[in-house]
């Protein structure tokens, strides 16, 4: 070590910028480095979400229609033919429960499932499930299986 690579210790130094407001020398006097005049020169100052400089924001330009339900129940869909698939990896056996499903990552532990009907089922399975639609319950009674709504 000699005079040439002499430095501070790591994280001893540190910038803090300009003080703003502290006298002509500084550089950054008077205005404080906020221009002239407007609302960005004013304390207190804070820009809305969304605005666009007085320019009609996105949010109002596009045009809105429709409707939409605030109650809407949204469904993880999973087909017969993706439990036919699982039978034949041997990830499953007799019995498919919610439970299993998430295992599985075919759903998520806060989401609920509908057994869809794409596809056809040869095994005989126990489903649980929050829903089905008519033919994929159709098809788990046809493979002599049983159907069952949490």
């Amino acid at each position: 070590m000699d005079l040439s690579n002499l430095k501070p210790a790591d994280g001893s130094v540190s910038r803090q910028g300009k003080r703003l407001g502290r006298g002509q020398g500084s550089g950054k006097a008077g205005t404080s480095g906020r221009g002239h005049k407007g609302a960005k020169s004013r304390s207190g100052y804070s820009k809305k979400l969304g605005f666009e400089g007085g320019q009609m924001p996105l949010q109002r330009r596009v045009p809105k229609f429709g409707f939409t339900n605030i109650n809407r129940k949204e469904y993880q869909g999973i087909n017969v033919d993706t439990l036919q698939k699982l039978v034949d990896d041997k990830k499953i056996k007799d019995t498919v429960d919610f439970d299993t499903l998430v295992s599985l990552r075919l759903a998520g532990k806060n989401d609920m499932v509908k057994i869809l009907g794409r596809g056809e089922l040869k095994a005989k399975l126990k489903v649980s499930a929050h829903k089905f639609t008519a033919s994929a319950k159709e098809a788990i009674e046809a493979a002599g299986g049983e159907v069952v709504t949490l």
